[in-house]
């Protein structure tokens, strides 16, 4: 389908990370907004067409709408809008809402196990390319706040240079789906001036530590960097 084909549609092509949640997304500000209970979804064929993606990501989207009691499957017929009283919608998403606190918790005790041990290892390997380019991305960091305007790109970035300092790959794709599966929280926290300021500062301890090559200082500054952020995080939950 073509792009003003898709428009038409109000519908838009959804990038490759965070498809089913994209597709989530869309799909439910079209329930809300243009149909009502017993309205039948298009079948999975026509939606894979019309967004783009796989059928597997259609069918994640459906099953996240289906457990918050928007949509409804029917032996034989297909998947239905629900009603959407109090009643159909509350109590599955109550329940939604608090495994996704769950999982973030999850998740930060993750990166509690995995950075600081990176942030030692970085400070024993890191060339001076990788401390010149993590300055770098402290100096952008620092201009935006100053502008008022969040950081996501250079807090992820900064992590990410980390993760290429210690020279471990596997490492490097575990830092990435973990600042992805947190990608959500980190922009909604980084919205708040106060965890932008502490996020800098903490940032600057990591490279003083790292430009020493001081493997215990790095350690404890990116184990105190995390514990401030989940403070942080866990209040807004």
């Amino acid at each position: 389908m073509t792009g003003s084909a898709r428009s038409k549609l109000g519908l838009e092509a959804i990038p490759r990370n965070r498809v089913f949640t994209r597709v989530a997304e869309q799909l439910q500000t079209h329930i809300l907004t243009q149909l009502k209970p017993g309205d039948m979804l298009p079948p999975e064929r026509e939606l894979v067409r019309r967004f783009g993606v796989s059928r597997s990501s259609i069918r994640d989207a459906i099953r996240s709408l289906e457990a918050v009691g928007l949509l409804e499957p029917r032996q034989g017929i297909g998947t239905v809008v629900r009603d959407l009283s109090s009643g159909a919608v509350v109590g599955p998403l109550a329940g939604v809402l608090l495994r996704k606190h769950e999982i973030i918790n999850e998740l930060l005790d993750v990166r509690m196990i995995i950075e600081p041990a990176l942030a030692r290892r970085a400070a024993l390997h890191a060339a001076a390319g990788h401390i010149a380019e993590m300055q770098a991305i402290l100096n952008r960091q620092q201009e935006k706040i100053r502008l008022g305007e969040p950081a996501t790109e250079e807090d992820a970035a900064f992590h990410y240079t980390i993760a290429l300092a210690a020279h471990n790959s596997v490492m490097l794709k575990l830092t990435h789906v973990l600042m992805d599966s947190l990608r959500e929280m980190r922009e909604r926290s980084l919205q708040l001036e106060d965890r932008q300021v502490k996020s800098l500062a903490g940032h600057r301890r990591i490279l003083d530590a790292l430009r020493q090559g001081d493997a215990a200082a790095a350690e404890a500054a990116m184990r105190r960097h995390l514990s401030e952020i989940e403070k942080i995080i866990l209040q807004m939950l």
